[in-house]
C-alpha cells in the first residue's frame, strides 16, 4: 500500500475512457478534465497503466468518463483490467443510456459493480437536464440486474429547484429494486457559475431527515469518511464533497484522465503527472512506477482543516 505525504493510503484508481457523451449534463464534473482532448488511450495502453498502479498495492478499478459505453472496445478494457492478478474489483460509472444493450457483455467481461447517474422519475425533468430518455434508463437499470451487477447503485447529483423534492420518491424507487441509493452535493468544477449558484444546495436537511429513519448509521473510512444510511430495505449514502475537511482527509483516489495523466485531485489541474507522453516514447515499467509515486506525492487536502 502506499500513501501520500499526509499518510492518505491510495487504494482507489479511477479511470477515464473518453470525454465523449451522448447526454450533456450541466452538473457532470467530467472527472475534472476540463479542456477536450481528442487523445485516447488504447486498450493496451490503459491496460498497462492499470497493471502498474496495481503493483503499487492499488486494489480497486473504476472505468469512468464521459460514458465509457460509448467505447466499442470498453468489453476488452474491462477484460484486461479484469486479469491482472491482485485486483479486487472493477467498476463503472455509466449513465445508463447503453445498459439495456451491453450489460449482459460488460458483466462477462469481469465488470462487478455500476454507478448509474440518475436525476430524475419525472421524464420531463429528465430530459430538460439531461437531454436523453429516461425509459432508457429504467430499461438499462433492470437488464443490469438481471445480468448479475451487484451493487447498482444511483448517483443522484441533488439539484435546488429541480430533483430536492424527488429524494423520497428515488429512495423508493431504489428499495423496490434492490438499488443503492447515493446523494452528491454538487460540486463546482466544469459547472458554470451560475448553474452552480441557482441549484447547489446543502444536504444537511436531507441528512437529518435520513437519520430520522435509519435503523443505523455507518462511517465508510475509505470513502472519504461518508456516511450510509441504513434505511428499512435500503441504503442511502450521503457524498459532501465540498468544503469538508473530513472528506479531503479520507480521500484514498488517485485519477487516470481521458488522454493519459495522472490527476492526484479532482479539484485541481495544476499538478498533473503525463504518463502517456514517456509510454508512448517507449518508457518501462519502471519508469512509470516512478511517475505514479511522483503523482502520490502531489497528493494533498484541497480543503485543509
Amino acid at each position: 500500500m502506499i500513501r501520500d505525504t499526509f499518510g492518505r493510503p491510495v487504494l482507489n484508481f479511477r479511470v477515464s475512457v473518453t470525454q465523449k457523451c451522448n447526454l450533456r449534463c450541466p452538473f457532470c464534473h467530467r472527472e475534472g478534465e476540463d479542456k477536450a482532448s481528442a487523445v485516447e488511450m488504447t486498450v493496451e495502453e490503459i491496460a498497462r497503466i492499470t497493471r502498474v498502479a496495481i503493483s503499487l498495492g492499488i486494489s480497486r478499478v473504476k472505468l469512468t468518463g464521459g460514458e465509457p459505453l460509448l467505447r466499442d472496445d470498453i468489453g476488452e478494457i474491462a477484460r484486461r483490467i479484469s486479469l491482472i492478478p491482485s485486483i479486487e474489483d472493477t467498476a463503472m460509472t455509466t449513465n445508463g443510456v447503453l445498459l439495456k444493450e451491453k450489460a449482459e457483455g460488460l458483466r462477462k467481461s469481469g465488470v462487478k459493480r455500476l454507478n448509474i447517474s440518475f436525476v430524475s422519475l419525472d421524464e420531463r425533468v429528465y430530459q430538460d437536464v439531461t437531454g436523453g430518455h429516461l425509459e432508457r434508463v429504467l430499461d438499462g437499470i433492470r437488464e443490469a440486474a438481471r445480468a448479475g451487477f451487484y451493487p447498482i447503485k444511483l448517483n443522484m447529483v441533488v439539484l435546488s429547484a429541480v430533483n430536492e423534492k424527488e429524494v423520497d420518491r428515488i429512495t423508493q424507487f431504489s428499495r423496490e429494486n434492490g438499488l443503492v441509493l447515493q446523494l452528491i452535493e454538487l460540486e463546482p468544477v466544469n459547472v458554470d457559475s451560475k448553474y452552480y449558484s441557482d441549484h447547489h444546495m446543502s444536504l444537511s436537511r436531507i441528512e437529518e431527515h435520513l437519520k430520522s429513519m435509519a435503523i443505523s448509521v455507518e462511517t465508510r473510512r475509505y470513502m472519504q469518511n461518508r456516511r450510509v444510511y441504513h434505511l428499512p430495505g435500503v441504503k442511502v449514502e450521503v457524498v459532501n464533497p465540498i468544503e469538508n475537511t473530513e472528506f479531503c482527509a479520507h480521500c484514498t483516489r488517485l485519477r487516470l484522465t481521458s488522454d493519459g495523466k495522472l490527476k492526484p485531485c479532482l479539484m485541481r489541474d495544476d499538478n498533473l503527472i503525463d504518463l502517456l507522453t514517456p509510454l508512448r516514447e517507449g518508457a518501462d515499467d519502471a519508469a512509470l512506477t516512478s511517475l505514479f509515486l511522483k503523482a502520490v506525492e502531489r497528493r494533498e487536502p484541497y480543503f485543509k482543516p
